[in-house]
């Protein structure tokens, strides 16, 4: 049995995706690594798209995660908004499942939730959390990062499987939990 294993946490986003990497060494987590990538708005949102799903497959390929934990989309005012970050969320989930990753879904509130004991925290009281947490020393100043890490965090947290998000290993997986999403069905 695996003693360790590495979660890739991701903060889906068409300009600025965060991502965090924690090692579970059963009863503590260490941070392994956490960053955003940029896009420029200057790129049609396809070629954005096409971006995200190579940046999270070198991700994966470079620091072989176990599993992989993503924030959902939050319903917003803006549809035009939350489908672009849906697209976003899917193309970073194609990319885990490409690699046979499994994937967990989290809603915000949820992250927020385990990180602070409180749903409606602010992105600063996670991220402040997180520094304890982590012992962190200087807490980075990214917020799509350090979500990125809470939703890693949160996904550690969860221990029993009734307790996690939605879960897809593989596409077979995602089809079954999906049938509505699939075209002709």
């Amino acid at each position: 049995m695996k003693s360790e294993r590495i979660i890739l946490g991701i903060d889906p986003g068409t300009q600025v995706m965060g991502y965090g990497l924690i090692a579970d060494k059963g009863k503590k987590i260490e941070l392994i690594g956490l960053d955003v990538f940029r896009f420029t708005y200057k790129d049609s949102q396809p070629l954005r798209l096409k971006m995200i799903f190579e940046s999270v497959l070198k991700l994966i390929d470079q620091h072989h995660p176990d599993e992989l934990a993503i924030e959902a989309p939050f319903f917003g005012k803006n549809v035009q908004s939350m489908l672009k970050l849906g697209r976003a969320q899917g193309v970073a989930m194609a990319a885990g499942l490409y690699r046979d990753i499994p994937i967990f879904e989290y809603s915000p509130r949820k992250i927020k939730q385990s990180i602070t004991g409180n749903g409606n925290a602010s992105k600063e009281q996670v991220a402040g959390m997180l520094g304890n947490l982590l012992k962190m020393g200087e807490v980075p100043t990214l917020m799509d990062a350090t979500d990125a890490v809470a939703v890693a965090v949160c996904h550690y947290f969860q221990r029993e499987p009734e307790s996690q998000g939605k879960s897809y290993k593989g596409w077979k997986g995602f089809v079954d939990q999906n049938p509505g999403k699939i075209l002709g069905k």
